[in-house]
C-alpha cells in the first residue's frame, strides 16, 4: 500500500485462465445471455485448427449463433476495420449481434475491439480515433488470445494503421475492454519460436515499463472521470513483478524448447499479469521509441521493443534505483553492491534479447546514423508515453537513449566481467529456482 496512490483500475469483468478453459466457454455466454455472436480471427484459426468449428458447434447447441469474420490481418489497417464491418452487417441482415469474440494474437483482438464500435450502426473507425467526449456504445467483446505476449485481453485500446499516411491510431476507451479474457494456454503450445520470442519480450517490456513508470500521483489524466491509464500504483505494480519473475524463469525455456509445457503456461501467466499491470499504469520510452524504430524499419513489435529495452533500462538507473534492484534479483543479478547490481541488469537483459534471436542495438537493426535525430524526433512525438517517462529532462534522456542503443554501449559495459559471464549466472539461477 502506498498512502498517495490514485488508483484507477479496470480489469475484465471475468478473467479465466487454464489448459482446456476454452471449452468452458459456450456454457458461460449462454449463461450470461448471449445469443448472437461475430467471431473475428483469422485464415489460419478458421482453416488450420480445429477451435473454430469446436467453438461455434458447442455455441450452436446451447442456442448461440455465431457469425465468422476470418479476414484478420497482421497490423490491421483502418481500411480493413470498415470493410470488415460492411461485410459482418450485411451477413447479419440488419440484426444488431450481442458480442464479439476475438480468436488470435494482439491484431485480431485489436480488430474486433475496433468492430466494437463500428458494427451496431455502421460508422466508420475515424469516427471513435483520439479523444472521445462520451464513452461510445460497443458491443460486449470477449477476447481468446493466442499468443503469450501483447495483453490485449486486459487493455482499453486498439491500434489501427491508417494506410493514406502509415502511422497508427488509438481507438481508446475502458468500454472497449473485454468483459471476458479466456486465457488458454493451450493456444500457444504451437506457436513457432519467432513469435514465441516477439510476443515473450513484449510481455516482459510490458511489465518492466509499468513497473517503472510515472506514479499514479503525478500521472496527468487531463481531468479524464475515466482514464483508461493512469500511472503506477502499488497494484499494478504486483501485478507486474509477479510477471517479471515469470518471464526470467519461463521465457527462454519456452523459446528454446516450444513443448516445454510448463514453461508456455508460466509465459501465458505472465502476459496476462502484465496486461493487468500495463492496462491501467501505462507505458512510457520503450514504446515510444520502438514505434519510432518500426516506423523506419517496420521490424516486428516484439523485436522493436526488444532493441530498446535495455537502453531505457539504463536510463532509469537514478529515478528508479530501488526498483531496478529488485529487478535485478528477479534475474538471479546476486551482488551484494546494489548500484552495481542495478548496473548489470540491462547488459542481462540486452543478452536475453540476443539470444532470442533479436538484434541487440539498432546498428544491427538497420537503422542508419543519419537517421538518429529524425528517430528521437517521432519517438518524442508520441506525447503521451514520453511525458510518462520518469526522468527530469525527456528530451535529453531520449536522445541519449537513441545514441546509446545505436552504439550498443552500456554503462556495464565498462566493468571487467563479461556479459557472458552475467548470463552464465542468471541461467544458473533459473534452473535452481525451476528445477530444471
Amino acid at each position: 500500500m502506498r498512502m498517495n496512490d490514485q488508483i484507477h483500475f479496470c480489469p475484465p469483468a471475468r478473467v479465466v485462465i487454464g489448459c482446456g478453459s476454452r471449452h468452458q466457454l459456450p456454457a458461460l455466454l449462454a449463461r450470461l445471455g448471449y445469443r448472437s455472436g461475430v467471431l473475428v480471427t483469422d485464415t489460419y484459426f478458421s482453416g488450420s485448427t480445429p477451435w473454430v468449428r469446436e467453438y461455434i458447434d458447442a455455441a450452436a447447441a446451447l442456442g448461440i449463433k455465431t457469425i465468422v469474420f476470418d479476414g484478420g490481418l497482421p497490423d490491421p489497417t483502418t481500411t480493413l476495420c470498415d470493410d470488415a464491418t460492411r461485410i459482418v452487417r450485411a451477413h447479419l441482415g440488419g440484426n444488431t449481434p450481442d458480442h464479439v469474440i476475438a480468436l488470435g494474437g494482439g491484431s485480431n483482438i485489436d480488430l474486433a475491439k475496433a468492430m466494437c464500435v463500428t458494427l451496431p450502426e455502421g460508422r466508420p473507425v475515424d469516427d471513435f480515433k483520439s479523444a472521445m467526449p462520451a464513452a461510445p456504445h460497443a458491443l460486449p467483446l470477449i477476447a481468446l488470445p493466442t499468443t503469450a505476449g501483447t495483453g490485449s485481453e486486459a487493455t482499453p485500446g486498439a491500434i489501427l494503421i491508417d494506410p493514406e499516411n502509415a502511422t497508427k491510431i488509438a481507438v481508446m476507451d475502458n468500454v472497449l475492454r473485454p468483459v471476458i479474457a479466456l486465457i488458454d494456454p493451450e493456444y500457444t503450445y504451437t506457436c513457432p519460436p519467432r513469435v514465441t520470442a516477439d510476443s515473450g519480450i513484449d510481455a516482459l517490456t510490458h511489465a518492466v515499463e509499468s513497473y517503472l513508470t510515472l506514479d499514479s500521483f503525478d500521472f496527468s489524466r487531463d481531468g479524464h472521470p475515466d482514464p483508461g491509464y493512469s500511472g503506477r500504483s502499488a497494484l499494478t505494480m504486483l501485478f507486474a513483478r509477479e510477471a517479471i519473475d515469470l518471464c526470467a524463469r519461463h521465457l527462454l525455456r519456452c523459446y528454446h524448447d516450444g513443448s516445454d509445457q510448463e514453461a508456455r503456461v508460466g509465459m501465458a501467466y505472465a502476459s496476462h499479469y502484465a496486461a493487468l499491470s500495463y492496462g491501467s499504469a501505462g507505458l512510457n520510452a520503450v514504446h515510444g521509441t520502438a514505434y519510432a524504430v518500426a516506423g523506419l524499419t517496420h521490424k516486428t513489435h516484439g523485436s522493436t521493443n526488444a532493441v530498446m529495452l535495455p537502453y531505457v533500462l539504463d536510463a532509469l538507473r537514478e529515478t528508479r534505483a530501488e526498483e531496478m534492484v529488485t529487478l535485478a534479483r528477479l534475474f538471479g543479478i546476486a551482488d551484494a553492491d546494489e548500484a552495481r547490481a542495478a548496473r548489470r541488469l540491462p547488459a542481462v537483459i540486452r543478452a536475453l534479447v540476443a539470444e532470442l534471436g533479436i538484434p541487440a542495438n539498432l546498428r544491427e537493426f538497420g537503422i542508419a546514423e543519419e537517421e538518429l535525430p529524425r528517430l528521437t524526433e517521432d519517438a518524442l512525438a508520441v506525447t503521451r508515453l514520453a511525458r510518462a517517462f520518469p526522468v527530469a529532462d525527456v528530451p535529453a534522456a531520449y536522445a541519449r537513449i537513441v545514441r546509446r542503443a545505436w552504439d550498443g554501449v552500456l554503462d556495464a559495459d565498462t566493468e571487467a566481467d563479461t556479459e557472458a559471464d552475467v548470463v552464465a549466472d542468471v541461467e544458473a539461477d533459473s534452473e535452481d529456482r525451476t528445477g530444471r
